[in-house]
């Protein structure tokens, strides 16, 4: 089932087009990577989709339904938008932060009730967070902090979950654990948006691919039809290097994380 759905999305800043007349949809339960080039537009395209920034032209709608005559109360249940990190000098609490993320749930005032504070702990859980809980945000690194911001976004629980670079600031232990959380959020029947630089994690990790490039789809499908050497020759100026006969598939890498006695 198509959950969310854009068609022709154009955005232009000052004289220069950002986004030409991008398509993109999104099954429910599937993870989508955006990938590319700096400059490609895959942030823009976040920020459109989340409604942090208006299109200039096109439409956007989920399940069939004209993203603008969604109310915002619940557009903001119903997708997270998780930004690339920035400089954040927030003195509250880890927890604290987390449960924000409840805020679309919860009437004007209304304190997170048993059952939000279930979930919060479940995530805090689940992200690796236990040992910060009661840390001020602006004391962390950057890693960690990235984490912080990623519980809050699960823990809206939203239908569609968008993620601009969430593994950047992250050692390759945790990039895994946040891909495995991603993944796990779509199999629950959830959907994820992920913009990623590292195309073997998006050739992993990813049911589909998007390849953006100076503002437009340059190929979308599965890994291995997006990532062949002609693409990656046309967005990325790269040869591509296959191993043991693979495409991106090197023996090398890390793929899952070992589970070691404390």
């Amino acid at each position: 089932m198509t959950l969310l759905n854009g068609k022709g999305l154009c955005v232009t800043r000052g004289q220069r087009p950002i986004l030409k007349g991008v398509e993109i949809s999104l099954q429910q339960g599937e993870m989508l990577g955006l990938i590319g080039p700096n400059g490609a537009g895959k942030s823009t395209l976040l920020r459109v989709l989340a409604g942090v920034i208006e299109a200039d032209a096109g439409e956007l709608g989920i399940d069939g339904e004209a993203i603008e005559s969604i109310p915002q109360s619940q557009r903001a249940q119903r997708i997270a938008y998780l930004p690339q990190l920035s400089e954040i000098a927030w003195p509250m609490s880890v927890e604290r932060i987390v449960e924000l993320g409840r805020i679309p749930h919860l009437e004007p005032w209304q304190d997170p009730g048993e059952e939000d504070q279930e979930i919060i702990e479940r995530v805090i859980c689940q992200t690796d967070l236990l040992a910060f809980r009661d840390r001020a945000f602006n004391t962390l690194s950057g890693g960690e902090q990235a984490r912080v911001l990623l519980a809050r976004a699960m823990v809206t629980q939203p239908d569609i979950l968008l993620a601009d670079e969430p593994v950047s600031a992250l050692d390759p232990a945790h990039q895994l654990d946040v891909m495995n959380l991603l993944r796990q959020h779509c199999d629950s029947g959830h959907s994820v948006i992920v913009v990623l630089h590292d195309l073997s994690l998006a050739a992993h990790y990813c049911h589909r691919l998007q390849l953006l490039h100076q503002g437009t789809t340059l190929a979308e499908g599965s890994a291995e039809a997006v990532l062949n050497e002609k693409n990656l020759a046309d967005a990325y100026d790269i040869a591509l290097t296959k191993a043991n006969g693979n495409a991106l598939k090197p023996t090398s890498l890390p793929w899952r994380r070992l589970h070691r006695p404390d």
